[in-house]
C-alpha cells in the first residue's frame, strides 16, 4: 500500500484533463505529493513547487496551501518545454496566496464547482 500523505491533495479541472491525457493516475499524484513533503522536488519559493511525473516526461506545479494542503495546478510535458518562465511563476506565487487564504467552505464550494478534484484526504 502506497505511504499516503497527511494532508488534502486536490487537482484543477484543468490538470485532471491534461493528466488523463499523460496517463496519470491518482496513485502516482499522491505518492509524488509524498515525496514533495519528503523534500523531494524543486522548491519554487513562495509555496510553488515542481516535481517530475511519468516517469520523467512531465513537470508539474504544485501550490501549497499553507501546510493545510496541496494544489495539482499546471502540467507540461518535458519534450515541449524545459520550464515555465518568470512571468508563470510570479502568478503561480500570487495563486499561492490566495488558495493560502482559502476558507474550509471555499474549498468544498471549489470542490462542488468541479474546479477542484480532491483525490486524497487524511480524514477518508
Amino acid at each position: 500500500m502506497l505511504n499516503q500523505p497527511k494532508k488534502r491533495v486536490f487537482k484543477t479541472a484543468w490538470f485532471t484533463k491534461a493528466a488523463k491525457k499523460a496517463h496519470i493516475t491518482d496513485a502516482e499524484l499522491c505518492a509524488a505529493i509524498a515525496q514533495v513533503m519528503e523534500g523531494k522536488a524543486d522548491d519554487l519559493g513562495s509555496g510553488v513547487f515542481k516535481k517530475r511525473l511519468n516517469d520523467n516526461m512531465h513537470r508539474s506545479i504544485i501550490l501549497t496551501q499553507s501546510g493545510r494542503g496541496w494544489v495539482y495546478q499546471y502540467l507540461f510535458a518535458k519534450k515541449d518545454r524545459d520550464n515555465i518562465d518568470n512571468a508563470e511563476l510570479r502568478q503561480f506565487r500570487a495563486l499561492a496566496k490566495i488558495y493560502a487564504k482559502l476558507t474550509k467552505a471555499q474549498v468544498n464550494q471549489l470542490i462542488e464547482d468541479k474546479e477542484f478534484l480532491e483525490i486524497f484526504h487524511d480524514n477518508c
